[in-house]
């Protein structure tokens, strides 16, 4: 199925889904969330809770939708026509985005009497029928909506995240807090110049975060080793720094070694199934050295830290010392942070692991979700082009392969993690915009990444913008935008 359009796909069975649960529960309240769990986590609020028996009669009633094989049609995708009828629109998630947004793009869609929205240049298939492969399962107190979400095609099979779980149980507890569950809420705290406010509060969970991860380091003496983990652009580096920062206020004494430092050297990398180097194996590491280096120093002795060059691709001749100091733990962040053969050597009760991404807590309306890739992408395009000089389409053309190196050699380690620290600000695509804006406009029609980018300005368009002089310049959002008061300190690392 090398044709196949996993995100075409997932828009034609979220309307299925949606049609079932309206004609079953014409009262109830549908909020597709997140990806968990290979699908789409949801909840459908009602008078009792879902069962089951629910459960079972959504599947069919999908079935006979997919079976009866009826037209999605377009009713319009004008925006002023629908911003006029706003007022009409009885659920106030889509009035509310309708009424605070600028030109989005937005298409409403009918299935046999059903109606609703799409905010995406992704259009739904043409009929039902093209959308046969799915599943439901029932899954802490809503659903799991599952359905092909690779290129391949193929319905993959049930899985439990329960750690990503209850993050996202998190997540909608700060959804409560800051009072903005969908874009139109944002949005709408924007125009009443709330915004400043909603930041401060925003940014201060973040430090509570942490704080509370320090201080289950500092409570725990065996723990010797901090490792990091997580995607591309997912806030790694300000966050170790930040958690230096709350380790020294606990009175542990911190020192950071970087993966990058333990290449084997380019001549050296081995290659991948393609015959290509693959930079991102975590053979790609000198693991032998560094389990006996952190051994060493665990044990209190002096280590000599190697330096890689990245021009050269070969280590520096000469390393550095270090010695880490009495009560203190090292910090190391990497992609591979969370597995066990980069640390091996030290034993598990002397780990303490940690997974950072950026999990979305912010909704389009109540059945159009953000997808957390793509908040990452939008923050890595940013940053590649502020303090990289990277251009938009080079960095669009490798999301890609990007994302095939997480599926392979970070996500599948997630669970392994002790705590999982969610990055994601609800505001931070409103200052990212913008920037996006700039970036994304210098994709020409017929590129390779055209349609990628397209999609994200859609996806962007839905903001209204946020000045960054309101992002305080310790915050995680700095590491992208510029102005970081973490990034150019040398924090915890060796002299």
């Amino acid at each position: 199925m090398a044709d196949f359009d996993y995100r075409k796909y997932e828009q034609t069975l979220k309307l299925i889904f949606l049609k079932a649960a309206a004609k079953l529960f014409p009262a109830g309240r549908v909020t597709l969330d997140h990806s968990l769990n290979n699908g789409i986590y949801g909840t459908l609020t009602k008078e009792t809770p879902l069962s089951d028996e629910d459960i079972a009669a959504l599947k069919k009633t999908m079935g006979e939708i997919v079976e009866k094989n009826y037209p999605i049609r377009l009713v319009t995708d004008d925006c002023e026509k629908l911003k006029m009828s706003a007022d009409t629109i009885a659920r106030e998630d889509v009035r509310k985005l309708l009424q605070n947004s600028g030109a989005i793009t937005v298409g409403c869609y009918e299935v046999h009497g059903y109606y609703d929205y799409l905010y995406t240049s992704v259009k739904p298939y043409n009929y039902t029928g093209d959308a046969p492969l799915f599943d439901v399962d029932r899954y802490n107190g809503g659903f799991i909506l599952r359905y092909p979400i690779t290129e391949e095609g193929k319905l993959l099979p049930r899985i439990d995240n329960p750690k990503m779980a209850k993050v996202f149980q998190e997540t909608n507890e700060w959804e409560r807090i800051l009072g903005v569950p969908t874009i139109g809420y944002l949005n709408e705290k924007i125009l009443n110049r709330d915004i400043g406010e909603l930041i401060r509060v925003n940014e201060a969970l973040h430090h509570r975060n942490i704080a509370k991860i320090a201080g289950n380091i500092m409570e725990n003496k065996d723990i010797r080793l901090v490792t990091i983990a997580g995607p591309s652009s997912s806030g790694k580096t300000t966050f170790s720094k930040r958690l230096y920062v709350y380790l020294r206020a606990c009175g542990v004494n911190p020192v950071i070694i970087s993966l990058d430092d333990y290449y084997v050297g380019r001549d050296n990398i081995p290659t991948d199934e393609n015959g290509k180097k693959d930079y991102e194996t975590i053979d790609a590491l000198d693991l032998r050295l560094l389990n006996d280096n952190l051994r060493a120093l665990i044990d209190g002795e002096e280590v000599l830290v190697p330096q890689y060059n990245f021009r050269t691709g070969t280590r520096e001749a000469e390393g550095k010392l270090l010695k880490l100091p009495k009560g203190g733990v090292i910090i190391i962040e990497g992609i591979h942070g969370l597995n066990e053969k980069m640390s091996a050597a030290i034993e598990k009760r002397n780990k303490y692991k940690i997974y950072v991404s950026c999990l979305t807590e912010l909704n389009i309306d109540d059945h159009n979700r953000i997808s957390t890739s793509d908040v990452r992408l939008i923050r890595r395009l940013v940053r590649d082009s502020f303090s990289r000089d990277i251009h938009v389409e080079e960095t669009l053309s490798m999301w890609h392969s990007v994302r095939l190196g997480e599926q392979k050699h970070i996500f599948p380690f997630q669970e392994e993690a002790d705590v999982i620290f969610n990055s994601c600000l609800v505001y931070e695509l409103a200052v990212l915009k913008s920037f996006a804006l700039r970036e994304l406009i210098k994709v020409r029609v017929g590129t390779p990444s055209y349609q990628l980018a397209k999609r994200l300005l859609s996806l962007v368009s839905c903001f209204l913008d946020i000045g960054v002089a309101y992002v305080p310049d310790d915050s995680l959002l700095r590491e992208f935008v510029g102005g970081s008061s973490f990034i150019e300190a040398n924090y915890g690392k060796y002299n």
